[in-house]
């Protein structure tokens, strides 16, 4: 009726044409929708009413049915028509911008996880690209994660060069960070065979890249380097340097506020650094060698086997390496540990990194367990408080600075091998076990030292958060791309409060097996050292009970025994420990544990052994507890540093 009353004028005509030309596509497509629809859900309800009255008259449909129906294929295709041109508008629409075009667009638009709000520096961008030589040295530049507008940015800045749009497709809205980086997985694979979550593959152009760009998203301030996004980008860029067939070198050049994934692309390879311009040159061979890596913990970065892999490697480019600091309480079991690596049958050297509170004596023990000694300064962690236990721990960022050797297998002083695990020096930066959450641990972990590295550690000592306030927790935060190796590689002395009594068993016949079948034993709880070796004194003290283990602790004194016996003085118990041990045991005797060790009569040695300048430990007991006791008068005197040259070879 609207056209009837407006008349079919030329005047008219032109209106109306305005007034559908001013139209958005959308809303046509939206008005026809709702007409089509309503049409059919009309006739259908006419079909349905006369069923419901019994009536049939499939041949008479009033005029305005037939009309109806008649209209479904002309609208049909009107629709498919309106969607055509809707789409084409929107391609060409100056307006609308497909701000991720190299990603796949969908109707929804780009994945706002992968978009980056960084402006583009372009004078900072071409200080960096002229690092790479004249243009004709060059074929083709790769561009990934960068917007139509950015692209023909690239263009107009280097025209003489191929330029290629690359393709990648997002990441499922589903994946998370935990479920690349579980807590736990079936390693053993006794319910299940653990799968990673797969990252869609960048499409591989067939033509030479010499430089490949990313511009890298950065959402999450204080979770920024946990962001699938971000490493989906990284590891797709990855693959396609290391797609390269030629002899060529490839560049790899990130748009990022933030740092890479600094055990993928590690600073030693970084060539230039411009603002949030990073210009890299990866090995190949290697980034190949990690890229057959799972994606995260998802997977095991070696497989669980009976025996050990073969590994030749460099044994002189590698070594193990344990740190003692602030005090020597942990110089018996350092001892133990290299005691334990050489019963492995390894090699390799033993790397230790004191500093000046570790006193000559000690000193002389641990050089006498075939320890290499390197004196450090220790590193503050800003974050503790003055006297705190975690107050120095940062000092173990030092370990980076063992440039002379490619590898490193850092262990924890408080635990022994079993098996050997030299075969860990063939695995990248950082390989570790599983914590908890998404987190490794770091009482064995691969490194590679790098004084780069360590600066990077350095850099953010003031900035990143630790979760537990240690350098586990900061080193979490750095190294976020981990690669979980089997738990039997840093078996822990604990008993969770969820075990089964099945499980508990379990752990205790793997703690006791011979041959073993654990690699590492990783001494949790009050140290074997610390204990009289009659029993796990773990057992006196309710809170310490989930780490007690009879067959656990024997199993370290059977490594201590092996030792020369002059070293074993470094295990000796100072006066006060007796005290606190003995302390303990009549605790548990008043509350009445049921495990019953404190019945047990001490036959250790070292009790009628004193180290100290008051001796009577048991006249201590009247005392204990008083808050106006202090170290000082129990003082322990430091004995002459012994002779090597007495001591028969480990």
């Amino acid at each position: 009726m609207r056209g009837a009353m407006m008349g079919n004028s030329p005047a008219n005509v032109e209106a109306r044409h305005r007034l559908s030309s001013s139209i958005h596509p959308c809303l046509l497509f939206t008005s026809y929708s709702y007409i089509s629809l309503n049409s059919e859900d009309i006739y259908k309800r006419r079909l349905q009413k006369n069923k419901v009255k019994g009536i049939e008259k499939p041949l008479h449909i009033p005029i305005q049915d037939r009309s109806s129906c008649c209209k479904f294929p002309l609208l049909k295709l009107a629709f498919l028509i309106l969607i055509c041109c809707t789409i084409v508008t929107l391609f060409r629409s100056p307006e609308v911008d497909l701000s991720h075009s190299s990603s796949r667009w969908i109707w929804g638009g780009s994945d706002p996880r992968y978009f980056s709000d960084i402006d583009m520096n372009w004078d900072s961008l071409m200080k960096v690209i002229e690092k790479l030589g004249e243009q004709n040295d060059y074929q083709g530049i790769g561009l990934l994660n960068f917007n139509k507008t950015e692209i023909n940015h690239w263009k107009q800045l280097l025209p003489d060069v191929t330029h290629v749009d690359l393709q990648l497709d997002y990441a499922d809205r589903n994946l998370t960070w935990e479920s690349l980086y579980p807590e736990w997985i079936d390693e053993e694979q006794e319910k299940e065979v653990p799968v990673c979550p797969s990252l869609p593959k960048v499409d591989v152009p067939r033509k030479r890249l010499d430089l490949i760009a990313v511009k890298l998203p950065c959402r999450n301030e204080w979770n920024w380097s946990r962001d699938v996004a971000r490493l989906h980008l990284q590891i797709a860029a990855a693959s396609l340097a290391a797609s390269a067939k030629g002899s060529y070198p490839v560049h790899l050049l990130f748009i990022t506020k933030r740092f890479p994934v600094p055990n993928l692309f590690p600073c030693k390879e970084l060539v230039v650094r411009e603002g949030n311009v990073w210009l890299y040159k990866p090995d190949l061979n290697v980034l190949r060698e990690k890229l057959q890596l799972p994606v995260g913990s998802c997977e095991l970065a070696l497989p669980l086997r009976d025996k050990e892999p073969f590994y030749s490697g460099n044994p002189r480019r590698e070594a193990y390496a344990t740190i003692l600091h602030s005090a020597h309480v942990y110089v018996c079991g350092a001892i133990a540990a290299a005691q334990s690596i050489r019963l492995s049958g390894s090699n390799r050297d033993l790397v230790i990194l004191v500093d000046e509170s570790i006193s000559v004596y000690h000193r002389s023990g641990l050089e006498a367990a075939g320890w290499k000694i390197r004196t450090i300064k220790r590193i503050r962690n800003p974050k503790a408080e003055k006297d705190a236990y975690n107050e120095w721990n940062y000092s173990k960022f030092r370990l980076w600075q063992l440039t002379d050797y490619d590898k490193i297998i850092f262990i924890d002083a408080d635990l022994l091998i079993l098996r050997n695990i030299d075969f860990l020096f063939g695995m990248p930066e950082i390989s570790a076990t599983g914590n908890n959450a998404t987190l490794f641990n770091s009482g064995v972990m691969v490194i590679e030292p790098s004084n780069c590295t360590f600066q990077l550690l350095m850099e953010h000592i003031n900035e990143i958060e630790s979760y537990n306030g240690g350098d586990q927790g900061y080193l979490n935060e750095i190294f976020t791309w981990w690669h979980r190796i089997p738990k039997h590689m840093n078996f822990l002395k604990h008993f969770w409060v969820g075990d089964e009594e099945e499980v508990k068993q379990k752990k205790i016949r793997l703690f006791g097996s011979e041959p073993p079948v654990l690699y590492v034993l990783h001494y949790l709880g009050v140290k074997p050292w610390l204990c009289f070796r009659d029993y796990d004194c773990n057992w006196n003290v309710d809170i310490f009970q989930e780490f007690a283990s009879d067959i656990a602790h024997a199993r370290w004194w059977k490594v201590h025994d092996a030792m020369p016996e002059k070293l074993h003085q470094f295990c000796s118990l100072k006066s006060k420990q007796k005290a606190q041990l003995e302390w303990d045991r009549r605790q548990a005797e008043q509350t009445n544990y049921t495990d019953g060790h404190w019945k047990i009569k001490i036959q250790d040695h070292r009790l009628k052994k004193c180290i100290d300048n008051l001796c009577n430990w048991k006249s201590m007991l009247r005392h204990w507890g008083e808050s106006n006791w202090t170290d000082d008068e129990f003082f322990n005197p430091t004995p002459p540093a012994i002779s090597t040259s007495s001591l028969s070879g480990l």
